[in-house]
């Protein structure tokens, strides 16, 4: 997709959705959305340069509240590596009944629980992630049912899905629990000041796609608001689960808030991967592969509801095909 082909089609994808936002809301329903646009350079030691321009992502989603039930659903666009179709899929369909006080239960299709950096463009201080290139430890949306529960200074959740990771990408699940099924658990404490500490496990049965394997995974972040302008964070996941998905992840953080319209957030993060296997004739399998990646990404809130960011990353490669590589982002996010 070319640079005027991602404009318009940003501008009239922000045109549609404004007006939506404008629709009256009353207390039993309201509509969100957001779509990003970027653009993409990377270069890699040896290798080669390429560069690319898209309209990312695009969500709407509406919210139905009817005490003590709440629903929510909502539409997804993404915009797919070369070579395969864009995707417009259902991403949240679930309802929720609040029983008592801080006690809730959901079931439909909905977000994991993991992961400290957050599933949607809109939420994230930086455009990437910091880790998934060899490894994907957290997840993305499965279908089951979840008890969750909040109190003053910690919170808590289990869920039953079809399956935690899927081999339908980060939007659904496997869509079977016959064959087998997943399981998440997550604690939370917020007991001291500014600190959130959070621990979560996940467990895929074998079965099903995952035939003879289980696999398990362990989660554990926290994050400190040292003053109004700056937050720190950091994070560890391990997940085994053999055939080259067996290693761990990991990322050190720190947003800076300059004012009320600029931030710079500053991230390192690492993977390492057990064993790796790199597609060819034959294939190769490559022990103890992984990568470490400095990040720097400044941020400008045009408005409340526009803001653009840049990102620049440096990639340092070990018993990889690449030695290094840098990549170089810009990005548009609208929201309401």
């Amino acid at each position: 997709m070319n640079i005027r082909t991602t404009t318009a089609a940003l501008a009239l994808l922000a045109a549609s959705l404004s007006a939506m936002a404008e629709i009256k809301v009353n207390d039993n329903f309201s509509v969100n959305g957001y779509a990003t646009a970027s653009y993409w350079h990377r270069s890699e030691s040896p290798g080669t340069s390429f560069n690319d321009t898209n309209l990312d992502k695009a969500l709407l989603g509406g919210t139905f509240t009817f005490q003590p039930v709440t629903a929510n659903v909502s539409v997804l666009y993404r915009n797919l590596p070369t070579g395969a179709p864009n995707s417009v899929a259902l991403l949240d369909a679930y309802l929720t009944y609040k029983a008592a006080d801080g006690l809730s239960f959901t079931a439909g299709n909905f977000l994991s629980y993991m992961g400290y950096e957050a599933f949607h463009p809109i939420s994230m201080d930086q455009i990437t992630y910091a880790n998934g290139d060899f490894l994907a430890p957290i997840p993305g949306y499965h279908t089951g049912v979840r008890i969750d529960y909040s109190g003053a200074t910690s919170s808590t959740g289990f869920a039953v899905v079809d399956s935690v990771y899927s081999p339908n990408g980060p939007i659904r699940g496997d869509g079977e629990i016959k064959h087998n099924a997943g399981f998440e658990y997550f604690y939370s404490y917020t007991g001291i000041k500014d600190v959130t500490l959070w621990a979560g496990a996940v467990y895929d049965t074998a079965g099903g796609y995952r035939r003879n394997q289980a696999v398990t995974m362990f989660d554990f972040w926290a994050s400190y608001k040292a003053s109004d302008k700056i937050r720190v964070a950091a994070e560890f996941a391990h997940k085994n689960g053999g055939d080259s998905n067996t290693g761990y992840n990991w990322l050190a953080f720190l947003d800076y808030s300059i004012n009320e319209k600029v931030s710079c957030a500053f991230r390192i993060s690492g993977e390492s991967v057990d064993s790796y296997t790199i597609a060819g004739t034959p294939a190769v399998l490559v022990p103890s592969m992984g990568f470490t990646k400095y990040t720097i990404c400044p941020a400008y809130a045009i408005t409340k509801n526009i803001s653009v960011r840049a990102e620049y990353s440096h990639y340092n490669y070990t018993n990889y095909t690449l030695d290094s590589a840098n990549e170089f982002r810009v990005q548009t996010v609208f929201k309401f």
